[in-house]
């Protein structure tokens, strides 16, 4: 049956089908000493399998394309010079190229076939289906999306296929129209992605969650990057934010129930997850800092570019390879989560996640509804120094609603329906830095997790809905006067400064930088009102 149906791609000659295995089954596929490269997994100490994913140690964004055609021309946020969108035009020939490439590439050979879903709610779910010759992408998959039961599984029909043919890549690139080699290529007419040139896992699982940002906000369902957990009195938070900015680790709380750690909907029920699984950073990880997520480290997860030493013990503090290592598990292998299906009621609580490497802004400020869909557009966070070829000084980063990357629609289209939900439900915003104080990085040091950990939980609480709050220059921010467990001192950034007029020209740079980023938007009459409620410089 199956046969038929990969026929029906152009995929043919296929010598072996292993369909929809289990995690023991992938254990012993992924790990076969007759693998070779980066098809093969290594077992560490812990239980997890590691494995290299070569040249591209993270996602492609701009080898992103979509099909230029009538289903999606009108909708898709397209490229264009200045306004971020990573959407390229892909022609319906240079689409049957790749296309072509990717089917000949997965013919002939044992493929590896999964199915499953991206969202918990069955009226707004994807159903998905993946091919690959790589045992643990499909394994990968299994960890990221919610697995089907027996029965779903004997009627399941997929609404979207991924092809992921990472040996294969566009050679002839310049002939159609391509950046480079690797192609990230959706077509939302065919409902199909191809995959080329990159081993990246986080490309499959980015790929059908910029397909959850194209059909849901057109249904006027939110789609978001973004965490969420829940309290005991059912209370559900949301977490936006960049890599590394602490989205998966701070919504990993134990006092708390986590519901997903990276995408989720937000319909007329309430948040729902789109995942059925997480996948962490491992930089850094240390079982005292960050106990559920190391532990969720074991047997069924898959590491990415982690260092290993002949015994399979792991270096998680080494860069060797790649600051941006990974570990996919599924979300079972975190003790406290929302169960039996990872959704919440509305969220009362939406906090925005910064990693300000310039030690400008404030450990947390309190929003109004315009400050939060600004800063929600804005999707500020900072590179580090010495974190990438050429980066001496911090950069700015400014990703359209903390997600410019996977958005397939306008930005405003996002913001305005967190706009309407935060209104409908009285929900209140916080900025939240977990980046440097006292000085830029370099100068100052980085905010200590368990103080933005009590802030987080002066959030929840509601503590900070009721303290006392002064306004902050420039950003025009409120900032708290105290909060439990936090020195006093640091809620004001300029406080730790040791020159206080090198803090005001560094506070004035980076408002300036916000404001030179907003006259993207300024054409859309909604978000050019925002204007006002963004930083004055």
């Amino acid at each position: 049956m199956l046969k038929g149906y990969l026929a029906q791609l152009g995929i043919t000659g296929v010598t072996d089908i292993q369909y929809n295995l289990s995690y023991d089954e992938f254990f012993k596929h992924e790990t076969d000493p007759s693998l070779e490269g980066n098809a093969r997994g290594v077992v560490t100490e812990l239980g997890a399998v590691n494995v290299d994913t070569g040249k591209y140690t993270g996602r492609s964004p701009k080898d992103k394309y979509f099909v230029d055609e009538p289903s999606s021309n009108k909708n898709v946020w397209w490229a264009a010079s200045d306004n971020g969108s990573d959407n390229r035009r892909m022609t319906p020939e240079a689409w049957q190229h790749v296309k072509g490439l990717s089917v000949a590439q997965l013919s002939g050979k044992k493929l590896y076939v999964m199915d499953g879903f991206c969202g918990t709610n069955a009226d707004t779910r994807i159903a998905v289906r993946l091919v690959t010759e790589i045992a643990w992408m499909a394994h990968f998959f299994k960890n990221m999306f919610i697995r089907p039961t027996d029965a779903e599984l004997k009627n399941f029909k997929p609404d979207w296929v991924v092809l992921n043919a990472c040996k294969t890549s566009c050679k002839d690139f310049q002939k159609y129209g391509l950046r480079t080699e690797v192609f990230g290529a959706f077509n939302i007419a065919e409902r199909m992605t191809c995959i080329g040139g990159t081993w990246y896992g986080g490309e499959i699982k980015k790929g059908i969650f910029t397909m959850m940002n194209y059909f849901l906000p057109l249904k006027g369902v939110g789609s978001f990057h973004c965490s969420a957990n829940m309290g005991d009195k059912g209370d559900t938070a949301l977490f936006f934010g960049l890599s590394g900015t602490g989205k998966t680790t701070l919504s990993a709380d134990p006092k708390r129930k986590l519901i997903g750690d990276d995408e989720h909907g937000w319909d007329n029920a309430g948040v729902f997850n789109f995942e059925g699984g997480c996948y962490a950073k491992c930089i850094n990880l240390s079982k005292e800092k960050e106990p559920d997520i190391y532990h969720a480290i074991k047997r069924n997860a898959i590491l990415e570019n982690l260092m290993l030493d002949d015994k399979g013990r792991i270096d998680f503090e080494s860069e060797k390879k790649t600051e941006n290592t990974r570990a996919s598990y599924p979300i079972d292998h975190i003790q406290n989560i929302v169960t039996p299906v990872s959704r919440g009621g509305h969220p009362t609580k939406i906090i925005f996640l910064s990693c300000d490497a310039y030690g400008v802004l404030p450990p947390v400020a309190r929003l109004s509804k315009e400050q939060a869909m600004y800063h929600f557009l804005s999707g500020y966070t900072a590179k580090l120094a010495g974190t990438e070829l050429g980066v001496t000084e911090p950069q700015a980063t400014f990703s359209s609603c903390f997600g410019q990357a996977f958005l397939a629609l306008h930005p405003i289209h996002y913001a305005k329906i967190l706009a309407a939900k935060m209104a409908e439900h009285g929900a209140t915003a916080y900025a939240v830095n977990t980046g440097w104080v006292a000085g830029k990085y370099g100068v100052g040091y980085r905010m200590d997790i368990v103080q933005t950990r009590a802030i987080i939980d002066a959030i929840l609480n509601g503590e900070l809905d009721r303290a006392e709050h002064e306004i902050m220059p420039i950003f025009n921010v409120e900032l708290p006067k105290k909060v439990t467990g936090v020195d006093s001192k640091l809620l004001n950034p300029r406080n730790c400064w040791a020159d206080k007029a090198e803090y005001d020209t560094a506070c004035r740079n980076l408002g300036a930088m916000f404001v030179k980023n907003f006259k993207k938007f300024e054409d859309d009459p909604a978000a050019k009102r925002l204007v006002a409620f963004g930083p004055t410089v």
